[in-house]
């Protein structure tokens, strides 16, 4: 059997003194790294053009074109190339310069060659963490794209092309819609197809800040601001220079905070809690609101000339119940996921499972959906989810979803940890013929545990 060839790093050294070359490309090669060099600037360009270079280490002073001019010939034709300048000079200025003009880092001759090898591999790690992060952009990209907004329905079909065309702007958004109708999933599609996806995708939950602390993490504070602020901190807006901010549930905006969200939105600059300094940003607003925004607006609650300001390009995610033609393929979408997840074995729902899914009314839309296909493939007991894996809430179909009184947060938890439960108690008594003493030590309780259980769940002996 061969052994593997592994190609290590590549470097060019770019040196117009003969001892140089040798000292540098003997210790380079000494290192593994595969070697070539150049005496001239022209000589190292040809061969940037040609060859595959990861690293070149290169000279100020060149005869005919000089190292910076090199220097930023090699970035415009290979950008993820390294490059270490050197000089003999030692001056502040000519490293200023080099630095300027895209150089990964630089050394001062005479060097020593433990210096030069870990400038080195300074350098190539730097190259492999921003390889890396791109790798992970062009995923997180993928992932978030236009494609993974599913569904076939006309008011999708819809909701896509308006996104797409609004994606390259650089227009403030709002987005309205239910909560679970996909609102983040809309701003990170938008975000990651738009010329900002390198830059920044910031965060922040409006209704989940207090009012005391909503403009500290929109806009920062200085040292002392307030009581507790030990050390300044930067706002979101900075946090997201260059790239998209999602304001999701703006509608949860404290009056004060909304005066001075609207101020950025006017003039492009924030000011820290507690400085005198205004601070230039550049920032896409994506807003997003399960709110009537006019409705608000209406009533005092909201700001009109915020709200216009925020109404330049707005989008409706309509509510799953307006689209039931998309959840058979959310449903697939979703088995597929959660099984290939938890290794169930599912891999298709049956037709009356379907039929109860249809007809349910969603008033969580997708996100609801996604936990119910969620909790059915952990209980399911075959290849297929039959209707008693569904919740029971959705078991009976029509329009029980909305008819219901809402839940506390606390109330929904414990109630789908209930439905959770039962159903694993069901399987553990399948799986044991019914023997209780088995069955409690299948699910790590003790039998008198599960039978307290059995009875506060009203599941026969014979389940």
């Amino acid at each position: 059997m061969e052994a593997e060839v592994r190609r290590g790093p590549t470097a060019l050294v770019v040196d117009d003194e003969e001892n140089m070359v040798h000292v540098l490309t003997t210790l380079l090669a000494q290192e593994g790294f595969g070697v070539a060099a150049a005496r001239t600037g022209e000589e190292a360009l040809e061969r940037i053009r040609s060859e595959v270079v990861d690293l070149v280490l290169l000279d100020v002073r060149l005869p005919g074109r000089d190292g910076i001019e090199v220097l930023e010939a090699v970035k415009a034709q290979r950008p993820d190339c390294g490059v270490l300048m050197m000089t003999a000079f030692g001056s502040i200025e000519s490293a200023v310069a080099a630095l300027r003009a895209g150089a990964d880092d630089y050394l001062v001759k005479p060097f020593r060659a433990e210096e030069v090898l870990r400038r080195i591999q300074a350098v190539l790690e730097r190259q492999g963490l921003r390889r890396e992060v791109r790798r992970l952009r062009r995923e997180v990209g993928t992932r978030y794209g236009f494609g993974n907004l599913l569904g076939r329905s006309s008011a999708m079909r819809a909701l896509l092309g308006q996104l797409e065309q609004v994606a390259a702007t650089r227009s403030t958004v709002l987005l309205m819609g239910e909560s679970g109708t996909g609102k983040e999933l809309a701003a990170r599609a938008l975000h990651y197809n738009s010329d900002r996806a390198e830059r920044p995708f910031v965060i922040i939950d409006c209704a989940a800040i207090p009012e005391t602390l909503q403009e500290s993490e929109l806009f920062g504070h200085t040292r002392g601001a307030f009581t507790g602020a030990v050390a300044a901190k930067r706002g979101l807006f900075e946090e997201a220079h260059g790239g998209t901010l999602f304001l999701d549930e703006v509608g949860d905006l404290s009056a004060a905070t909304q005066a001075k969200l609207l101020r950025v939105l006017q003039e492009g600059t924030i000011r820290r809690l507690g400085d005198t300094r205004t601070i230039q940003v550049d920032v896409r607003i994506i807003a997003a609101t399960n709110r009537d925004l006019p409705a608000e607006v209406r009533a005092g609650r909201f700001r009109e000339d915020l709200f216009f300001r925020l109404d330049v390009l707005p989008l409706r995610l309509p509510p799953l119940r307006e689209r039931p033609e998309d959840i058979p393929l959310l449903t697939e979408h979703f088995l597929r996921r959660f099984a290939a997840e938890t290794g169930r074995p599912v891999r298709q729902i049956a037709p009356p499972a379907l039929d109860c899914l249809m007809a349910y009314r969603w008033p969580g839309n997708v996100r609801e959906l996604e936990h119910a296909i969620e909790r059915a493939v952990l209980l399911s007991q075959g290849e297929t989810l039959e209707v008693g894996d569904l919740p029971p809430a959705v078991q009976g179909g029509g329009g029980q979803g909305v008819e219901e009184a809402p839940l506390s947060l606390r109330e929904a938890v414990a109630r789908l940890n209930a439905d959770l439960e039962r159903g694993l108690i069901r399987r553990a008594l399948a799986r044991t013929g019914g023997n209780r003493t088995e069955a409690a030590a299948l699910l790590g309780i003790s039998r008198r545990a599960l039978l307290y259980k059995l009875k506060g769940y009203g599941i026969a002996q014979g389940e």
